[in-house]
């Protein structure tokens, strides 16, 4: 498969669930087992350079015409599970996403604005035909949600460090469905004992409403993504967020709000550097 270009593309965090092909329909099921048998499978940074590839051209294509057919894939004890792309379904709700982060002059001049209009027309007509549409795969930039943390324990970690260009650093968490989901449920609960509703309890309950949709056997993800080009190799090596943050719920089950806060202030500071990174771009 040829690449759009040989450039790195940094600074992308997924969220990622696979899906055992008994969940999907025929003839769906029958595309991915066949995909799941190809060599020449894409990687997220192929899926990402394309991104980009269609935003050079005047006007810049916003939204893909057509729906990807390319997935991820992992073997998850002796069982295929597949993660869909579902590229043009995330494009249209980034874009979606984008008009709150961006002040009107700034997201004009970027995205003019009738592309936009035409883009949220076809994601109205779309939904229309397919209103139970979701995405295996959510997506930050230049950070990790701290309700993603929730969904994953310090013992699932991945780190691996590369040794070269092509196999850059890996920082994942992976856990299956029932687990991700229970955790959710713990959190969700310490946390409301313990303060009123803000961003983060918002963030748990939108995530965890997000993994009801998938079958129980699923498999989560946590992808650090690109952002590992963002971060120095020692402070990717000793990143334990995930092990702050349930140190952190497990002490507000306790009434223990000194110890709490402690790995709060871990997890600001932790993720501080990369904050200003995104300021300084």
């Amino acid at each position: 498969m040829p690449k759009v270009s040989s450039v790195i593309v940094p600074y992308a965090t997924y969220l990622r669930v696979y899906e055992p092909l008994a969940a999907f329909p025929e003839p769906e099921r029958g595309h991915w087992a066949r995909y799941a048998r190809r060599p020449d499978r894409p990687s997220y940074q192929d899926e990402l350079r394309r991104a980009l590839a269609d935003l050079a051209p005047t006007p810049p294509v916003l939204v893909p015409v057509h729906e990807s057919q390319d997935a991820f894939v992992l073997d998850v004890d002796g069982v295929v599970c597949v993660c869909p792309w579902r590229t043009r379904l995330r494009g249209w709700q980034a874009l979606e996403e984008l008009s709150e982060e961006l002040p009107p002059p700034v997201l004009d001049a970027v995205l003019p604005p009738f592309l936009r209009h035409q883009a949220a027309q076809d994601y109205e007509r779309w939904l229309a035909v397919n209103p139970d549409a979701r995405p295996w795969i959510r997506t930050a930039t230049w950070q990790v949600p701290i309700n993603w943390f929730v969904l994953v324990a310090d013992e699932e970690r991945e780190y691996d460090e590369g040794d070269s260009e092509d196999s850059p650093p890996v920082l994942r968490y992976r856990t299956p469905m029932v687990q991700a989901r229970r955790r959710v449920a713990r959190g969700l609960r310490a946390l409301k004992e313990a303060m009123d509703e803000g961003p983060l309890i918002d963030g748990l309950v939108d995530v965890g409403r997000w993994l009801e949709e998938f079958h129980p056997r699923s498999l989560v993800e946590l992808d650090y993504g690109g952002l590992v080009h963002a971060l120095p190799a020692g402070a990717l090596e000793h990143d334990h967020s995930a092990a702050d943050v349930a140190e952190g719920i497990a002490a507000l089950r306790r009434g223990d709000g000194a110890v709490a806060g402690e790995a709060y202030a871990r997890l600001v500071d932790r993720w501080r550097s990369v904050r200003d990174l995104r300021s300084a771009n």
